[in-house]
Protein backbone atom coordinates (compact mmCIF):
# COMPACT_ATOMS: atom_id res chain seq x y z
CA UNK A 1 0.00 0.00 0.00
CA UNK A 2 1.45 3.26 -1.02
CA UNK A 3 0.34 6.97 0.39
CA UNK A 4 -1.47 8.96 -2.14
CA UNK A 5 -1.16 13.25 -1.85
CA UNK A 6 1.93 13.00 0.07
CA UNK A 7 1.70 16.75 0.15
CA UNK A 8 -0.77 16.60 2.43
CA UNK A 9 1.03 14.60 5.38
CA UNK A 10 2.42 16.50 8.61
CA UNK A 11 6.10 15.81 9.30
CA UNK A 12 4.88 13.07 11.46
CA UNK A 13 3.12 11.04 9.15
CA UNK A 14 5.27 11.34 7.10
CA UNK A 15 8.36 10.10 9.02
CA UNK A 16 6.20 6.96 10.45
CA UNK A 17 4.71 6.02 6.45
CA UNK A 18 8.12 5.91 5.74
CA UNK A 19 9.20 3.98 8.83
CA UNK A 20 6.28 1.66 8.08
CA UNK A 21 7.60 1.08 4.25
CA UNK A 22 4.57 2.60 2.48
CA UNK A 23 6.19 5.49 2.09
CA UNK A 24 9.72 7.17 0.26
CA UNK A 25 11.84 10.49 0.92
CA UNK A 26 11.67 9.98 -3.02
CA UNK A 27 8.03 9.69 -3.09
CA UNK A 28 7.16 12.54 -0.47
CA UNK A 29 9.43 15.00 -2.53
CA UNK A 30 8.01 14.24 -5.52
CA UNK A 31 4.54 14.80 -3.91
CA UNK A 32 5.46 18.35 -2.72
CA UNK A 33 7.52 19.16 -5.69
CA UNK A 34 4.24 18.73 -7.79
CA UNK A 35 2.48 20.78 -5.36
CA UNK A 36 4.93 23.59 -5.67
CA UNK A 37 4.63 23.65 -9.27
CA UNK A 38 0.93 23.86 -9.27
CA UNK A 39 1.12 26.46 -6.61
CA UNK A 40 4.44 28.62 -6.23
CA UNK A 41 3.20 30.19 -9.61
CA UNK A 42 0.42 31.94 -7.82
CA UNK A 43 1.71 32.23 -3.87
CA UNK A 44 5.06 32.84 -4.99
CA UNK A 45 6.73 31.60 -1.62
CA UNK A 46 9.88 30.59 -3.04
CA UNK A 47 13.25 32.84 -4.25
CA UNK A 48 14.94 29.17 -4.82
CA UNK A 49 13.83 25.21 -4.91
CA UNK A 50 16.49 23.21 -5.23
CA UNK A 51 14.69 20.38 -7.38
CA UNK A 52 17.60 18.55 -8.25
CA UNK A 53 19.95 18.33 -5.47
CA UNK A 54 16.86 17.66 -3.09
CA UNK A 55 16.20 14.79 -5.13
CA UNK A 56 19.54 13.58 -4.90
CA UNK A 57 19.31 13.82 -1.26
CA UNK A 58 15.96 11.70 -0.91
CA UNK A 59 17.73 8.99 -3.04
CA UNK A 60 20.54 8.68 -0.55
CA UNK A 61 18.63 8.98 2.67
CA UNK A 62 15.84 6.17 1.39
CA UNK A 63 19.16 3.94 0.52
CA UNK A 64 20.24 5.01 4.30
CA UNK A 65 17.18 3.09 5.49
CA UNK A 66 17.38 0.71 3.33
CA UNK A 67 20.56 -0.46 4.96
CA UNK A 68 18.84 0.03 8.55
CA UNK A 69 20.52 3.94 9.13
CA UNK A 70 18.38 6.33 9.89
CA UNK A 71 19.45 9.99 10.96
CA UNK A 72 16.82 11.14 13.29
CA UNK A 73 13.26 11.79 13.89
CA UNK A 74 13.29 13.94 10.54
CA UNK A 75 15.34 11.41 8.40
CA UNK A 76 13.57 12.22 4.44
CA UNK A 77 11.56 15.04 5.28
CA UNK A 78 11.83 18.66 2.96
CA UNK A 79 11.88 21.32 5.00
CA UNK A 80 11.86 25.30 3.98
CA UNK A 81 14.80 27.66 4.88
CA UNK A 82 14.00 31.36 4.89
CA UNK A 83 16.64 33.37 2.82
CA UNK A 84 17.96 35.29 5.69
CA UNK A 85 19.64 31.61 6.95
CA UNK A 86 22.38 30.21 4.84
CA UNK A 87 22.37 26.74 3.35
CA UNK A 88 25.58 25.62 1.99
CA UNK A 89 25.33 25.56 -1.67
CA UNK A 90 22.28 27.59 -2.36
CA UNK A 91 21.61 31.19 -3.04
CA UNK A 92 21.38 33.38 -0.12
CA UNK A 93 20.54 37.13 -1.38
CA UNK A 94 18.41 38.00 1.86
CA UNK A 95 15.89 39.17 -0.95
CA UNK A 96 18.63 42.21 -1.11
CA UNK A 97 20.15 43.80 -4.39
CA UNK A 98 23.34 43.98 -1.89
CA UNK A 99 23.54 40.14 -2.32
CA UNK A 100 22.09 39.17 -5.49
CA UNK A 101 24.90 35.63 -6.57
CA UNK A 102 26.18 35.33 -3.04
CA UNK A 103 25.89 31.48 -2.96
CA UNK A 104 27.43 30.68 1.28
CA UNK A 105 29.52 27.88 1.82
CA UNK A 106 28.46 26.67 4.92
CA UNK A 107 25.37 25.50 6.68
CA UNK A 108 23.15 28.22 9.46
CA UNK A 109 23.71 26.17 12.72
CA UNK A 110 19.63 25.53 12.47
CA UNK A 111 20.14 23.56 9.42
CA UNK A 112 23.07 21.31 10.27
CA UNK A 113 20.83 20.20 13.42
CA UNK A 114 17.91 19.44 10.72
CA UNK A 115 20.52 17.78 8.58
CA UNK A 116 21.60 15.71 10.98
CA UNK A 117 18.21 15.04 11.96
CA UNK A 118 17.85 13.20 8.29
CA UNK A 119 15.81 16.63 6.79
CA UNK A 120 16.60 18.00 3.31
CA UNK A 121 16.75 21.19 2.93
CA UNK A 122 14.61 22.09 -0.22
CA UNK A 123 14.66 25.79 -1.22
CA UNK A 124 15.03 29.41 -0.22
CA UNK A 125 11.96 31.48 1.27
CA UNK A 126 10.90 35.07 0.80
CA UNK A 127 11.20 37.73 2.86
CA UNK A 128 11.59 41.54 3.51
CA UNK A 129 15.07 42.19 2.74
CA UNK A 130 17.12 41.40 5.59
CA UNK A 131 14.59 39.98 7.67
CA UNK A 132 14.15 43.84 8.90
CA UNK A 133 12.84 47.19 6.36
CA UNK A 134 13.32 47.58 2.90
CA UNK A 135 12.43 45.79 -0.20
CA UNK A 136 8.99 43.78 0.42
CA UNK A 137 8.41 40.17 -0.20
CA UNK A 138 6.51 39.04 -3.45
CA UNK A 139 4.64 36.05 -1.84
CA UNK A 140 1.22 36.36 -1.31
CA UNK A 141 -1.53 34.66 1.37
CA UNK A 142 -2.73 31.40 0.01
CA UNK A 143 -5.91 31.52 1.74
CA UNK A 144 -6.26 34.89 -0.33
CA UNK A 145 -3.90 35.99 -3.21
CA UNK A 146 -4.82 39.60 -2.48
CA UNK A 147 -3.92 40.04 1.22
CA UNK A 148 -0.38 39.44 2.74
CA UNK A 149 1.13 36.37 4.38
CA UNK A 150 2.78 38.62 6.95
CA UNK A 151 6.09 39.52 7.25
CA UNK A 152 8.71 38.94 7.62
CA UNK A 153 9.51 35.39 7.13
CA UNK A 154 6.26 35.61 4.41
CA UNK A 155 7.26 32.40 2.15
CA UNK A 156 7.97 30.20 5.39
CA UNK A 157 4.75 30.74 6.57
CA UNK A 158 2.65 30.61 3.43
CA UNK A 159 5.23 27.87 2.09
CA UNK A 160 4.03 25.28 5.50
CA UNK A 161 -0.02 27.02 5.18
CA UNK A 162 -0.07 26.04 0.85
CA UNK A 163 1.41 22.41 2.18
CA UNK A 164 4.46 22.99 0.12
CA UNK A 165 6.33 21.91 2.88
CA UNK A 166 5.43 20.07 5.81
CA UNK A 167 8.40 22.24 8.05
CA UNK A 168 9.53 25.46 7.24
CA UNK A 169 12.37 28.05 9.30
CA UNK A 170 11.71 31.92 9.79
CA UNK A 171 13.65 34.39 12.21
CA UNK A 172 11.88 36.83 14.88
CA UNK A 173 12.74 40.35 15.93
CA UNK A 174 9.43 41.75 16.67
CA UNK A 175 6.39 39.30 15.12
CA UNK A 176 8.19 37.68 12.01
CA UNK A 177 7.73 33.97 12.80
CA UNK A 178 4.20 34.50 15.03
CA UNK A 179 1.74 36.62 12.54
CA UNK A 180 2.63 34.72 9.40
CA UNK A 181 1.61 31.86 11.27
CA UNK A 182 -1.46 33.38 12.21
CA UNK A 183 -2.47 34.96 8.74
CA UNK A 184 -1.40 31.36 6.79
CA UNK A 185 -3.41 29.05 9.13
CA UNK A 186 -0.24 27.24 10.39
CA UNK A 187 1.47 26.32 13.76
CA UNK A 188 4.64 28.03 14.64
CA UNK A 189 7.46 27.77 17.04
CA UNK A 190 9.59 31.06 18.48
CA UNK A 191 11.65 29.35 21.18
CA UNK A 192 13.18 30.80 24.71
CA UNK A 193 15.69 33.82 22.95
CA UNK A 194 19.09 32.21 22.14
CA UNK A 195 18.53 27.95 22.84
CA UNK A 196 18.80 27.79 19.27
CA UNK A 197 22.20 28.76 17.12
CA UNK A 198 21.76 32.09 15.08
CA UNK A 199 24.88 31.20 13.52
CA UNK A 200 24.71 31.55 9.47
CA UNK A 201 21.57 33.69 10.10
CA UNK A 202 21.68 37.54 8.91
CA UNK A 203 21.87 40.08 12.39
CA UNK A 204 19.10 42.33 13.04
CA UNK A 205 18.82 43.36 16.81
CA UNK A 206 21.31 40.54 19.00
CA UNK A 207 19.47 40.75 21.53
CA UNK A 208 15.54 40.46 20.15
CA UNK A 209 16.71 37.48 16.53
CA UNK A 210 14.93 34.24 17.11
CA UNK A 211 15.19 31.52 15.20
CA UNK A 212 11.73 30.00 14.70
CA UNK A 213 9.65 27.61 12.74
CA UNK A 214 6.47 26.33 11.03
CA UNK A 215 4.60 23.17 10.77
CA UNK A 216 1.18 21.66 10.86
CA UNK A 217 0.80 20.05 14.21
CA UNK A 218 2.17 20.87 17.27
CA UNK A 219 3.94 17.10 17.34
CA UNK A 220 5.77 18.57 14.18
CA UNK A 221 6.73 21.28 16.56
CA UNK A 222 8.42 18.74 18.77
CA UNK A 223 9.90 17.01 16.61
CA UNK A 224 12.05 20.27 15.22
CA UNK A 225 12.50 21.46 19.03
CA UNK A 226 14.11 17.55 19.84
CA UNK A 227 16.41 17.96 16.70
CA UNK A 228 17.79 21.44 18.09
CA UNK A 229 17.90 20.23 21.04
CA UNK A 230 15.25 22.20 23.21
CA UNK A 231 12.75 19.31 24.02
CA UNK A 232 12.24 15.96 23.90
CA UNK A 233 11.19 13.98 20.99
CA UNK A 234 8.15 12.16 23.07
CA UNK A 235 6.29 15.19 25.28
CA UNK A 236 4.82 14.75 28.68
CA UNK A 237 0.92 13.67 27.81
CA UNK A 238 -1.07 16.25 29.38
CA UNK A 239 -4.70 16.42 29.26
CA UNK A 240 -6.50 19.75 28.93
CA UNK A 241 -8.24 19.56 32.27
CA UNK A 242 -5.31 19.38 34.18
CA UNK A 243 -4.12 22.84 32.10
CA UNK A 244 -3.97 26.34 34.30
CA UNK A 245 -4.43 29.53 31.13
CA UNK A 246 -3.73 32.57 32.32
CA UNK A 247 -6.20 35.24 29.01
CA UNK A 248 -3.64 38.10 28.83
CA UNK A 249 -5.36 40.84 26.58
CA UNK A 250 -1.82 42.72 26.69
CA UNK A 251 -1.83 46.61 26.76
CA UNK A 252 -2.77 47.01 23.37
CA UNK A 253 -6.05 45.49 23.26
CA UNK A 254 -7.27 47.96 21.64
CA UNK A 255 -5.18 47.03 18.43
CA UNK A 256 -7.68 43.87 17.85
CA UNK A 257 -9.65 44.42 14.81
CA UNK A 258 -11.51 41.92 12.00
CA UNK A 259 -12.38 38.93 14.86
CA UNK A 260 -9.24 38.73 16.84
CA UNK A 261 -11.41 39.11 19.82
CA UNK A 262 -14.05 36.91 18.77
CA UNK A 263 -11.15 34.03 17.84
CA UNK A 264 -9.65 34.80 21.24
CA UNK A 265 -12.73 34.68 23.16
CA UNK A 266 -13.73 31.08 21.23
CA UNK A 267 -10.21 29.67 22.28
CA UNK A 268 -10.94 30.69 26.00
CA UNK A 269 -14.20 29.05 26.05
CA UNK A 270 -13.88 25.52 24.18
CA UNK A 271 -10.89 25.93 26.56
CA UNK A 272 -12.82 26.12 30.16
CA UNK A 273 -15.56 23.80 28.40
CA UNK A 274 -12.90 20.80 28.28
CA UNK A 275 -11.80 21.82 31.85
CA UNK A 276 -9.24 23.50 31.73
CA UNK A 277 -9.24 26.60 34.19
CA UNK A 278 -8.46 29.70 32.58
CA UNK A 279 -8.58 33.44 34.39
CA UNK A 280 -7.85 36.69 33.01
CA UNK A 281 -4.68 38.11 34.80
CA UNK A 282 -3.13 41.52 32.50
CA UNK A 283 0.09 42.29 32.65
CA UNK A 284 1.51 44.52 35.58
CA UNK A 285 0.68 48.44 34.58
CA UNK A 286 5.06 48.38 34.45
CA UNK A 287 4.53 47.11 31.01
CA UNK A 288 2.52 49.75 28.73
CA UNK A 289 5.73 50.66 27.15
CA UNK A 290 6.99 47.83 26.61
CA UNK A 291 6.35 47.71 22.56
CA UNK A 292 7.75 51.04 22.67
CA UNK A 293 11.31 49.47 23.81
CA UNK A 294 11.26 46.55 21.73
CA UNK A 295 11.45 49.65 18.86
CA UNK A 296 13.99 51.28 20.62
CA UNK A 297 15.95 48.02 20.90
CA UNK A 298 15.39 46.66 17.29
CA UNK A 299 16.25 50.04 15.88
CA UNK A 300 19.33 50.79 18.48
CA UNK A 301 20.99 47.44 17.70
CA UNK A 302 20.31 47.02 13.92
CA UNK A 303 22.44 50.10 13.86
CA UNK A 304 25.25 47.58 14.62
CA UNK A 305 23.76 45.27 11.73
CA UNK A 306 23.80 48.29 8.93
CA UNK A 307 26.87 49.94 9.34
CA UNK A 308 29.38 48.03 8.19
CA UNK A 309 26.94 48.01 4.75
CA UNK A 310 26.25 51.89 5.08
CA UNK A 311 30.13 52.54 5.07
CA UNK A 312 30.70 49.90 1.99
CA UNK A 313 27.75 50.48 0.03
CA UNK A 314 26.35 53.84 0.72
CA UNK A 315 23.48 55.08 -1.82
CA UNK A 316 22.83 51.08 -2.96
CA UNK A 317 21.55 49.95 0.88
CA UNK A 318 17.89 50.51 1.46
CA UNK A 319 16.89 54.27 2.63
CA UNK A 320 15.54 53.28 5.69
CA UNK A 321 18.19 50.91 6.88
CA UNK A 322 20.64 54.05 6.16
CA UNK A 323 17.91 55.85 8.55
CA UNK A 324 18.82 53.16 11.20
CA UNK A 325 22.62 52.85 10.16
CA UNK A 326 23.14 56.79 10.68
CA UNK A 327 21.15 57.60 14.21
CA UNK A 328 18.59 59.42 12.31
CA UNK A 329 15.97 57.32 14.39
CA UNK A 330 16.80 59.56 17.20
CA UNK A 331 17.92 57.05 19.10
CA UNK A 332 20.98 57.16 21.13
CA UNK A 333 23.37 55.19 23.30
CA UNK A 334 21.34 56.21 26.63
CA UNK A 335 18.14 56.13 25.32
CA UNK A 336 19.26 52.26 24.44
CA UNK A 337 20.85 51.43 27.33
CA UNK A 338 17.06 52.53 29.06
CA UNK A 339 15.12 50.45 27.09
CA UNK A 340 17.70 47.47 27.83
CA UNK A 341 17.78 47.79 31.54
CA UNK A 342 13.79 47.99 31.59
CA UNK A 343 13.36 44.87 29.50
CA UNK A 344 15.39 43.62 31.77
CA UNK A 345 13.06 44.24 34.42
CA UNK A 346 9.79 43.08 32.41
CA UNK A 347 11.28 39.62 31.97
CA UNK A 348 11.85 39.06 36.08
CA UNK A 349 8.63 40.87 36.63
CA UNK A 350 6.93 38.12 34.04
CA UNK A 351 7.82 35.27 35.67
CA UNK A 352 6.57 36.24 39.19
CA UNK A 353 3.28 37.74 37.79
CA UNK A 354 2.36 34.43 36.60
CA UNK A 355 3.66 32.10 38.64
CA UNK A 356 1.13 28.98 38.74
CA UNK A 357 -0.01 28.90 35.71
CA UNK A 358 1.16 27.16 33.10
CA UNK A 359 0.70 29.09 30.22
CA UNK A 360 -0.46 32.58 28.87
CA UNK A 361 -2.95 32.69 26.53
CA UNK A 362 -3.49 35.62 23.84
CA UNK A 363 -3.90 37.04 20.79
CA UNK A 364 -2.14 35.67 17.62
CA UNK A 365 -2.28 38.87 15.51
CA UNK A 366 -4.32 41.99 15.30
CA UNK A 367 -6.78 40.17 13.12
CA UNK A 368 -6.57 38.95 9.56
CA UNK A 369 -4.30 39.26 7.09
CA UNK A 370 -4.18 42.61 5.20
CA UNK A 371 -5.22 43.40 2.17
CA UNK A 372 -2.87 44.12 -0.51
CA UNK A 373 1.23 43.67 -0.37
CA UNK A 374 2.20 46.89 0.58
CA UNK A 375 2.36 45.50 4.36
CA UNK A 376 2.74 42.30 6.32
CA UNK A 377 0.33 43.75 9.06
CA UNK A 378 1.19 45.26 12.62
CA UNK A 379 3.40 43.05 15.06
CA UNK A 380 2.45 44.61 18.38
CA UNK A 381 0.96 41.29 19.84
CA UNK A 382 4.27 39.48 19.01
CA UNK A 383 6.91 41.92 19.86
CA UNK A 384 6.33 42.14 23.37
CA UNK A 385 7.17 38.32 23.86
CA UNK A 386 10.15 38.46 21.86
CA UNK A 387 11.65 41.42 23.68
CA UNK A 388 10.77 39.16 26.70
CA UNK A 389 12.93 36.25 25.81
CA UNK A 390 10.21 33.91 25.98
CA UNK A 391 9.15 30.75 24.59
CA UNK A 392 5.47 31.10 22.21
CA UNK A 393 3.74 28.52 20.16
CA UNK A 394 0.97 29.64 17.43
CA UNK A 395 -2.31 27.89 17.69
CA UNK A 396 -4.52 28.07 14.51
CA UNK A 397 -8.51 29.25 16.27
CA UNK A 398 -10.55 29.60 13.46
CA UNK A 399 -11.94 32.29 10.60
CA UNK A 400 -12.08 35.41 11.10
CA UNK A 401 -14.96 37.81 9.38
CA UNK A 402 -13.79 37.16 5.87
CA UNK A 403 -13.26 33.88 6.18
CA UNK A 404 -9.21 34.16 6.79
CA UNK A 405 -7.46 32.75 8.99
CA UNK A 406 -6.83 34.02 12.67
CA UNK A 407 -4.53 32.17 15.52
CA UNK A 408 -3.73 32.62 19.06
CA UNK A 409 -0.37 32.40 21.09
CA UNK A 410 0.51 30.13 24.45
CA UNK A 411 3.55 32.11 25.87
CA UNK A 412 5.72 29.65 28.14
CA UNK A 413 8.23 30.56 30.39
CA UNK A 414 12.25 31.06 29.73
CA UNK A 415 13.89 28.00 29.04
CA UNK A 416 10.33 26.36 29.50
CA UNK A 417 9.93 25.23 25.79
CA UNK A 418 9.54 21.54 26.60
CA UNK A 419 6.72 22.33 29.34
CA UNK A 420 4.99 24.48 26.52
CA UNK A 421 5.18 22.20 23.61
CA UNK A 422 3.11 19.78 26.19
CA UNK A 423 0.56 22.67 27.24
CA UNK A 424 -0.36 23.58 23.50
CA UNK A 425 -0.34 19.75 22.47
CA UNK A 426 -3.11 19.32 24.90
CA UNK A 427 -4.89 22.20 23.88
CA UNK A 428 -4.86 22.16 20.16
CA UNK A 429 -7.54 19.74 19.79
CA UNK A 430 -9.95 22.10 21.80
CA UNK A 431 -8.91 25.11 19.79
CA UNK A 432 -8.13 24.42 16.09
CA UNK A 433 -11.01 23.35 14.36
CA UNK A 434 -9.11 22.25 11.70
CA UNK A 435 -6.79 20.52 14.67
CA UNK A 436 -6.14 16.54 12.84
CA UNK A 437 -7.31 17.44 9.36
CA UNK A 438 -6.29 18.64 5.97
CA UNK A 439 -7.16 22.45 5.40
CA UNK A 440 -6.17 22.50 2.03
CA UNK A 441 -6.19 26.47 1.09
CA UNK A 442 -8.59 27.51 -1.62
CA UNK A 443 -6.85 30.75 -2.57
Amino acid sequence: MTVTDPYRLTAGEAAAAMAQGTLTAVDLLTGLLARIEAREPAVRAWLHVDRAGAMAEAKRLDAERAAGKVRGPLHGIPIGIKDVIDVAGMPGTHNSPLHEGRVPVDDAGCVALMRAAGAIPLGKLDTVEFAALGRLPKTVNPHRLTHTAGGSSSGSGAAVGDLHVPISFGTQTGGSVMRPASYCGTYAMKPTWGVVSREGAKLFAASLDTIGWYARSVEDLRLVAAASGIAEETGTARDVSSLRIALCHTPYADKARDGALDVLTRATEALKSAGATVDRLELPASFAEIDDAKDTIMRGEGRAAFLPSLLTRGDALHDTLRGIAEYRTGITPMTLKAAQDYAAHLRVAYEGHYRGFDAVLTFGATGEADAGLESTGNSVFNSLWTLLHLPVVGVPAGDGPTGLPIGVQFVGFRHGDDALLDVAAAAAPVVDPWCGKVRVPAG
